[in-house]
């Protein structure tokens, strides 16, 4: 009799600990789904966004999760005028936006905007021909910039000897999920795309192959 009694209570204890173990597992894939449903909105992003201009992966590399996101762009203008601009914004208050514009500016004179005046800002730069990028190093600064030679249509007299160029910039605004090389190289491929979509939006008179992507940068400390 007391074996049975102890058969019965090993069988009601391993029963017990079924359901337990079954009612944590349960509760785990149930917090699971509520915090992926709750900070899904960089999924919900399309595949490709700003004209093709912007994945939805390179959004994921440097944005934190959040409930929600939204993206958009818009243009204005044409040939000299012309200006392109992209966006993500979410719900934590963390943004990645960026633009393109067709200006007459002096790759010297790119350069030196960047660099600043007074105290000089650190900056890494990649190139490939007369395309040509870079990214500030400062810990405060999340930005890149893209350069690339242009000659808009329509230009007369002293307009049209001076060095026009496409000139993209992308920024982060709020704590960044990825830092160092990383945000910066993800920074400068958003720029670069940026670019070659203005390039053909302004109809610059020199047809261009872009190469795929620009060099990648290197660790600089």
């Amino acid at each position: 009799m007391e074996k049975s009694q102890m058969s019965r209570n090993r069988l009601a204890s391993r029963q017990n600990a079924k359901v337990i173990l079954l009612f944590f597992v349960t509760l785990g894939l149930f917090c699971g789904a509520g915090w992926l449903f709750l900070n899904k909105g960089l999924y919900l992003l399309p595949d490709k966004m700003c004209e093709g201009t912007l994945e939805r992966d390179m959004v994921k590399q440097v944005l934190p999760r959040a409930q929600s996101a939204d993206s958009g762009s818009d243009s204005t203008g044409t040939g000299d005028n012309l200006n392109f601009w992209c966006h993500v914004t979410t719900s934590n208050d963390v943004s990645l936006s960026g633009e393109a514009r067709v200006q007459p500016s002096s790759r010297e004179e790119w350069l030196e905007y960047y660099r600043g005046s007074g105290v000089r800002h650190r900056i890494i730069r990649v190139s490939t021909g007369d395309i040509e990028a870079l990214a500030q190093v400062d810990p405060s600064a999340d930005t890149s910039s893209v350069y690339v030679p242009c000659a808009p249509p329509g230009l007369l007299g002293h307009d049209a000897s001076q060095p026009y160029a496409v000139i993209a910039e992308t920024r982060i605004y709020g704590r960044a999920k990825a830092e160092g090389v990383p945000l910066r190289q993800t920074l400068t491929d958003f720029a670069y795309q940026l670019t070659k979509h203005a390039y053909k939006l302004a109809e610059c008179k020199a047809p261009r192959d872009f190469p795929k992507e620009l060099p990648r940068y290197k660790d600089h400390r």
